[in-house]
């Protein structure tokens, strides 16, 4: 009986729950919270793998097992509330980009992957990628942040279909008589009320609630609680590195970095600007704790990801509902990495959450993503048009990676002709340049 009390200060003594202000029920919560929000990816992700070649159960257990294993490397090394998994991103690229666009095989795609894995371990051990985050400038920053929260909220109203693909207009009002449209409206006026009242928990129990009305109305096929998981076998070192070896697949190696490099370290600042995690910025040079122990959970889990028969690991956006319920320390991630493994036998009961039960959640979370745009100097047209131009292109080209670059080369090049150049990072030159080029041989990256 005395055991329990010690367990508990341990863990609060470890995570440094109280010194940061936090709770161990607001941890577990928060880490409850953001699995339920990005558990549709334990779906998402599988189902496009497989239209690649790839087996879907054995995907699926790949998936459970990187993302454990990444979200629990950055709840105890690094000491964040940030969730990883492989990304849907990078998993449409695999396919449709890569395997079914390019002609390659899966198993040489998964090589290209491993390879990435590899590149940037290198850039982390050379502290590159350190450098690219102390590069980034504090409008970019927020904007970054700002452009994932409508990102983040467009994917909440697709998924609910009350933002619906147009051949005319591009977007389009989803039919209001759908029940998806009508319990994710619902569901934002209950989320909404649970806020307003102050509930502890709030997007959680939105969540549910949403789910509990679709399931009593039939909306949802009940699939079971628990099943024993799939096989590893059809794609357990499937990978093919020797013949990722080929200067045909230059291209598609290049662009695996590119949107894994920028894609991820995009999203962990944004993250890390809206929890509140950076230090104060000193000149042109803005300091990220513990940087270069968050850095590794993506690597590390890229290079085990495809052994397994999985696409690159990225930082879940998804994760900023965790932030929203109070999550401050690495139990948050701990968490979420446990209810992935949890997932493994849970299988059914987590493929029983639709999409649009997850929408309102994604729509509220994106709006408290932007309040931090009013700190970018809108007297400074040097710095307000290269954040709104990112801002903007990060959800209109459902790209975090692609909306950082055009908003570097805008930066660097309304400081370079208004005589306002000096105060640009140096490295900052060198990433607008690598853009550049980028988008002119490598325009599909």
């Amino acid at each position: 009986m005395m055991a329990s009390p010690s367990i508990l200060v341990s863990i609060n003594k470890f995570f440094r729950i109280k010194e940061r202000g936090s709770t161990l029920p607001r941890e577990l919560l928060a880490g409850a919270t953001t699995f339920l929000t990005l558990a549709y990816a334990l779906l998402v992700v599988p189902s496009i793998l497989s239209e690649a070649g790839l087996d879907l159960g054995a995907v699926m257990v790949a998936m459970a097992l990187v993302g454990a294993y990444a979200s629990l490397m950055m709840g105890f090394l690094a000491g964040y509330p940030f969730v990883l998994a492989p990304g849907i991103a990078l998993a449409a690229y695999f396919t449709y980009s890569v395997v079914l666009g390019g002609g390659h095989t899966w198993q040489v795609a998964l090589g290209l992957v491993f390879l990435t894995g590899v590149i940037l371990l290198l850039l982390n051990l050379l502290r590159i990628r350190q450098l690219l985050i102390q590069a980034i400038p504090l409008s970019l920053r927020l904007a970054t942040t700002a452009g994932m929260g409508l990102f983040l909220a467009l994917i909440g109203l697709k998924n609910a279909g009350i933002v619906v693909a147009d051949p005319h207009t591009l977007l389009s009002f989803g039919d209001p008589r759908s029940i998806s449209h009508v319990l994710a409206l619902v569901g934002i006026v209950l989320t909404g009320v649970f806020f307003r009242l102050r509930i502890h928990g709030a997007i959680f129990l939105g969540i549910l609630a949403v789910w509990v009305f679709a399931l009593l109305l039939g909306q949802v096929e009940w699939r079971g609680v628990v099943a024993w998981p799939a096989s590893l076998r059809p794609t357990w070192f499937e990978l093919d590195v020797r013949g990722a070896f080929n200067l045909k697949h230059l291209g598609a190696l290049i662009s695996f970095l590119f949107v894994g490099l920028f894609d991820s370290t995009g999203t962990l600042v944004g993250l890390a600007e809206e929890g509140n995690f950076l230090e104060p910025c000193t000149g042109n040079k803005c300091r990220f704790p513990r940087v270069s122990r968050a850095l590794l959970p993506d690597t590390t889990g890229t290079l085990l990801a495809p052994v397994l028969g999985a696409t690159s690991v990225a930082v879940y956006l998804e994760s900023a509902a965790g932030l929203s319920v109070g999550g401050k320390t690495g139990l948050t991630a701990v968490t979420a990495g446990m209810l992935f493994l949890l997932a493994l036998f849970f299988a059914p009961l987590a493929s029983s959450i639709p999409l649009f039960a997850t929408a309102p959640a994604l729509l509220i979370i994106g709006g408290m993503m932007l309040r931090r745009i009013s700190k970018i100097d809108w007297d400074d047209a040097s710095e307000w048009i290269p954040a709104f131009t990112t801002l903007l292109l990060i959800p209109l080209t459902f790209s975090i990676a692609k909306g950082i670059a055009v908003g570097y080369i805008t930066y660097c090049g309304i400081k370079l002709f208004s005589g306002k150049a000096r105060g640009v990072h140096p490295l900052s030159w060198i990433l607008a340049l690598l853009f550049i080029l980028m988008f002119l041989f490598f325009p599909s990256a």
